[in-house]
This record gives C-alpha cells, sequence and structure tokens, in this order.
C-alpha cells in the first residue's frame, strides 16, 4: 500500500467548517486508495481554547514557574485533543480512524525538554492501523524519550513530525496544509501582489524558512530531503495546486522548463549591525571576536571579514550585550541598530551574471542604502533599514516580476500543456523518477536505506 502522509495546521482545524474540509482531503486520498497518516497541530491560536499559546498562558507563559518537564506535559495535550477531535468527525462521516500520541505512533526523542530532537522512529503501530484500512491520526509536535518522558519538539513540530513519519514509512508524498495557497513569493502582508511559487528545490524552501517565511518549518524540508520525498504546501480551504517542493535534479531534468532565477523574497526584522575595525592588519582580530561571541552564546550572522576589520549582525536583543562584551575586551564597535535583513532567493541565480547589480541598481534607485551584502549558491542578502525594509521587499519583487506568473508556471496551475501535464503528474511520479546519490544517516534514525538527493555544488561569482 502506499502512503500519503498529511499535515493540517492549527487553523485548519480550529473550527467545525473548517475541520469539514479536512475531512474532505483525507476522504480524496483514502477513496484513492492510499494508506493516510494525517498529522495535527493543536486546534486554532492563542485565546482558542486548547491552542498551544493558551495552555502556555494557564501556567503563566513564558515566565512560568513550571519546570520543563512538567511544560511539556501540559503542551502536547493541545495536539491531542486536536487527534481526538478530528478522528471523531471521520468516524461521523464514515471514515475508520485511528489515534495516536506522539509516542504510539513511535517518535522517540532525545531528553531535552520543549526542544526535543527526533533520534529514532519505530511507527509499528501507525503500520498496523494503516493495515486494518484505517486512517491514522497522529498527535504532532510530541514523542517521547528512551527513558519514557514526554517531550515536545519546539515550533514547528508538527511539520517535523510529518516529514519524520513521511520518511520512516516510505510516503510517496507529504502534503503542508495551511492557511495560504502554498509558499508565498514574499509576505502578502507586505507585497499585496505576492503569489503561490509552484515549484521550489529542497535547498530553496529550506533557505526561504530559515530567512523568515512561516509556510513550512525548515527541519521537515531537510528530513523529507533525505529520500527525496516530495512535499506539497497547499491552502485547506482552497483546491489550488500550492507548491511542490522535490530536488534540484526533478526541477531541472531534461525537458523541464524553469523560467525563474528568483523565486522569492524574505525577510528578516530586528536586526542589529556591528562592525569591528583596527588601524592596521590584524589577522586575530576576526578570530577574537567571534569567539567572543560565542563564548557568550551570541549568533552572529551576515559575515563579511576583511583585513581590518569584520562586519556581522546579531538579533536585536543580543546588540547591547555584545557591544558591552566587546568594549570590556578593548574593542571599539560601531554598532547601528533597527536594521533588517532582505533575502533574495532562487536556486536559478547559480553562475548567472548581472543578479546582485539587479538588486543594487533597484535599490538604489528607490532610495534605499544598502548597509552590507552576502551571498551563497542561491541566497543573496542585502542589509537595510528596518524602517526601508517594507519598501524593499516590494521593491524587489517587483523589479524581479515575481507578480507576474510565468507559461510553464501558469501551465502547471491549471494542468494544460506539456508542463502542466508534468506538474500535474510530478506528484504522484516523482519518487519514481529519484537519482539518490546513498548517504547514510548517520543515527539510523529513519531506517537502513536513508538517501539524499544532492543538488550538487554551485559557485556564486557569477552573481
Amino acid at each position: 500500500m502506499e502512503i500519503i502522509v498529511q499535515k493540517f495546521g492549527g487553523t485548519s482545524v480550529a473550527d467545525a467548517a473548517r475541520r469539514a474540509r479536512v475531512v474532505e482531503h483525507i476522504r480524496r486520498e483514502w477513496h484513492a486508495g492510499y494508506g493516510v497518516v494525517v498529522v495535527v497541530s493543536a486546534m486554532g491560536r492563542r485565546g482558542d481554547p486548547y491552542a498551544t499559546d493558551t495552555l502556555l498562558d494557564l501556567i503563566g507563559g513564558e515566565k512560568t514557574h513550571l519546570p520543563p518537564r512538567e511544560r511539556d506535559l501540559i503542551i502536547s495535550t493541545g495536539e491531542i485533543i486536536s487527534a481526538c477531535v478530528l478522528a471523531e468527525a471521520l468516524w461521523r462521516s464514515g471514515i475508520p480512524s485511528t489515534v495516536l500520541t506522539g509516542a504510539q505512533a513511535g517518535i522517540i526523542t532525545t531528553d531535552r525538554f520543549n526542544r526535543a530532537e527526533i533520534s529514532a522512529l519505530r511507527p509499528v503501530r501507525v503500520q498496523e492501523a494503516l493495515s486494518r484500512g484505517h486512517v491514522v491520526v497522529v498527535a504532532g509536535f510530541q514523542g517521547v524519550s528512551e527513558s519514557g518522558e514526554t517531550t515536545t519538539l519546539g515550533r514547528g513540530g508538527s511539520d517535523t513530525t510529518a516529514a519524520a513519519l513521511g520518511v520512516a514509512l516510505d510516503a510517496r508524498l507529504i502534503d503542508i496544509y495551511t492557511d495560504v495557497d502554498g509558499v508565498m513569493t514574499a509576505d502578502p502582508r507586505i507585497a499585496p501582489e505576492a503569489r503561490p511559487i509552484r515549484e521550489m528545490t529542497y535547498g530553496e524552501v529550506a533557505n526561504y524558512a530559515y530567512l523568515g517565511a512561516k509556510v513550512i518549518h525548515p527541519r521537515a524540508v531537510e528530513l523529507a530531503m533525505q529520500k527525496n520525498i516530495p512535499i506539497r504546501v497547499r491552502g485547506t480551504l482552497s483546491d489550488d495546486a500550492g507548491t511542490l517542493i522535490t530536488s534540484a535534479s526533478e526541477l531541472h531534468r531534461p525537458g523541464r522548463v524553469r523560467e525563474r532565477v528568483v523565486t522569492g523574497i524574505a525577510q528578516t526584522p530586528n536586526v542589529t549591525q556591528i562592525k569591528v575595525e583596527s588601524a592596521t592588519v590584524d589577522p586575530h582580530l576576526s578570530r577574537d571576536v567571534f569567539r567572543l561571541m560565542a563564548e557568550n552564546d551570541i549568533s552572529v550572522d551576515l559575515i563579511n571579514v576583511f583585513p581590518r576589520g569584520v562586519a556581522y549582525t546579531v538579533k536585536a536583543e543580543d546588540g547591547p550585550r555584545a557591544k558591552a562584551l566587546l568594549e570590556a575586551h578593548g574593542f571599539q564597535p560601531e554598532i547601528t541598530p533597527g536594521c533588517a535583513k532582505v533575502s533574495v532567493v532562487g536556486a536559478g541565480m547559480a553562475g548567472r551574471p548581472g543578479v546582485m547589480a539587479t538588486i543594487v541598481e533597484a535599490l538604489v534607485g528607490a532610495g534605499i542604502r544598502i548597509l552590507q551584502s552576502a551571498d551563497s549558491h542561491t541566497t543573496i542578502w542585502v542589509l537595510v533599514r528596518e524602517a526601508e525594509m517594507a519598501e524593499a521587499v516590494r521593491v524587489l519583487h517587483r523589479q524581479f516580476r515575481l507578480d507576474a506568473e510565468t507559461d510553464a508556471e501558469s501551465a502547471i496551475r491549471t494542468g494544460t500543456g506539456s508542463e502542466g501535464t508534468r506538474g500535474a503528474k510530478a506528484v504522484r511520479q516523482a519518487d519514481e523518477e529519484r537519482v539518490p546519490v546513498a548517504v547514510r544517516d548517520p543515527k539510523g534514525a529513519y531506517g537502513p536505506e536513508v538517501t539524499r538527493e544532492r543538488d550538487g555544488a554551485c559557485r556564486s561569482e557569477g552573481k
């Protein structure tokens, strides 16, 4: 039996009308003959009775005196309630279902409460329920340590649960249902003309998620990539095709057209820039500065190293402490608070001349000053004033014409033409067209034959 994993977020199961729509999505795949494993988040958002943040508020929120172990016990109940409520709706609709907690589903974790990591997965009871023809509804966001303690996986934990189960069960597809119609070209609250991205590589969407897009957690993408299992991000209340996430070799295989150089624009606010310089060349300055940050648990980003100094960014809340530490060790840092990082993402930019020139021309033309920049083979980052962040996102979104759908993207959305036909079939065929490179999971957590599709090295000089 082929298996599909479906994950529904908190807003997707928040009320009876939305849960009815969830049942429709489950019924469609169940009637098609697939084994269906459903992962759910806690219902709703802060203020709703069983939402995770509401449960946290019951014990004092972030200032709670409750130890981490007991905190995990209470917040894990939200997903269990959600799973049982959805299971009742399934039974009422004539679909047999079995509810499993994370522990019962065989999700074994480290013993780090509140932010545990999955160390092994033994989905025996999931497979048993599937063999009886049941839809399996798993409480996301949680697991159990080897010592038997209930643990939670941190923010995005339900995405991680779904991806881990997909890998362990060798699923054909992982569907992530959310309140938007896929991964968007930009935050629609900033750029109203943003639209769903039709196709992305694993690397693109992982970068996008790390850079501020919150549709899917990057840990989930990295897990699915281990066995090259396609992920589809879709809207719960829509029939839109959403965003298909798969390997670079699939999206760039002969016969496929990928017209985009840039896929999307992301942003990270609340950033402070720090510059430390020396009057002469000092080969030890960068070592001493970054060692000081590391020893005091301050994460650094957007790093530039020069012969006479360094420039980097930290989270805004770490800025004053970083400044004090540097001054206490004899440095004279130049601190620029109130910054934001704007990220231009696209696997098509590797080796493509002119991308950086286009970014600079667009921002300078709009009167937006670039404070710093850095790049990788799929992303170019620019640092701007936070007050200019939203306008920078809109300017770059327009400059790269991300508001306009290409012919190939239109064909994929509508299922017409050769690209559209391929797009419609991609979800069902992607696993048959894998070109795996054997990279064993070092911990053996997801089975003995875990492989990963490797995207290949790309130089970034051409940007």
